[in-house]
């Protein structure tokens, strides 16, 4: 299949031109149905000049001050002389099926800070909140030169596992109240997360929190030195405390990454698995056309009515 190419939106891309970030992450949002072929073009393009940027996933559950921790970690990379781009993946309104754009909005005072790029997408119904744009958004923004790249998801239903396949590194935020979110961790999230922030450390709690974690973690120590132990950090990010331990934490990580070869190993499984997600995006994009659709919707009185039942339509729907 031959795609379209716009040469002049790649070209603003490279040189890091905002507007033109701003147009191909729009491009990239629509790529579903009749805008897929264009989002994909635009991408397909891209890709060689990616894979430069440190992905850095954020997550956990909401009002752990998930971007108020972004804020100050964007704060102290450029200090550093770093450059940062932003995917905000807020929920989706039930209305117009946009973003509610909290992040943004609270993340208002890095807006016209030059070396920042801050986009904020709906959900739009992906599985825990993760839209599958999430990941075209930051390719765009490791093309245009940005050294760090942020995905923070909304921290509901299994976006704290999804984001493990697109970050380099993943940073689970709790607040010191988090009990039973520590408790749930034990069911998949310790397996994902590379670094823990309790944030709001100043209320009490913080300690026994950190503790807590640490505790949970312990159980999973081994004797292979390449195993990366994560750190459980204590941050009060409203005012910026413990951020530079953060940000020298991180740093560790992918040092660590880097030395014992894990970094190769965990981006060919990131791409496995964006490949297979792809695959199932086609499956999906192609097998609802407007006769399934219709199909389904004149089946679904039957069901009501109980003259059939859901298998059954679904396997008229398929074809057996």
């Amino acid at each position: 299949m031959s795609l379209r190419i716009d040469e002049g939106l790649i070209a603003g891309i490279l040189r890091g031109d905002k507007r033109a970030i701003g147009r191909a992450i729009s491009v990239v949002e629509a790529g579903r149905g009749s805008g897929r072929e264009p989002a994909e073009a635009l991408l397909d393009a891209l890709f060689a000049h990616t894979g430069r940027a440190f992905r850095l996933g954020i997550t956990g559950p909401p009002g752990a001050g998930k971007s108020t921790l972004v804020t100050a970690l964007t704060k102290q990379y450029r200090k550093r002389g770093l450059s940062v781009g932003i995917v905000a993946v807020d929920p989706t309104s039930p209305y117009s099926g946009g973003a509610l754009l909290g992040d943004r909005i609270r993340m208002l005072d890095l807006a016209l800070e030059p070396g920042v790029f801050i986009r904020s997408m709906a959900a739009r119904g992906a599985l825990g909140g993760l839209s599958r744009a999430a990941q075209g958004a930051a390719d765009v923004l490791d093309a245009s030169g940005k050294d760090i790249v942020i995905v923070e998801t909304v921290g509901v239903g299994q976006s704290e596992l999804e984001i493990a396949a697109m970050a380099d590194a993943t940073v689970v935020v709790l607040v010191p109240e988090s009990g039973d979110a520590v408790q749930a961790m034990k069911a998949g999230l310790m397996e994902i997360a590379d670094l823990f922030v309790i944030n709001k450390s100043d209320r009490p709690g913080a300690e026994q929190a950190a503790a807590a974690v640490g505790l949970i973690l312990s159980f999973r120590v081994t004797h292979d030195p390449a195993q990366w132990i994560a750190p459980v950090l204590q941050c009060v990010a409203s005012e910026d405390g413990g951020i530079v331990e953060l940000d020298a934490a991180i740093d560790a990580y992918r040092a660590h990454q880097i030395a014992t070869g894990a970094v190769t190993g965990k981006r060919a499984h990131q791409a496995r698995e964006r490949v297979r997600q792809i695959i199932e995006a086609y499956r999906h994009d192609g097998f609802w056309s407007a006769a399934k659709r219709a199909q389904l919707g004149a089946g679904v009185a039957a069901v009501l009515a109980r003259q059939t039942s859901p298998y059954t339509l679904a396997r008229r729907l398929m074809g057996d």
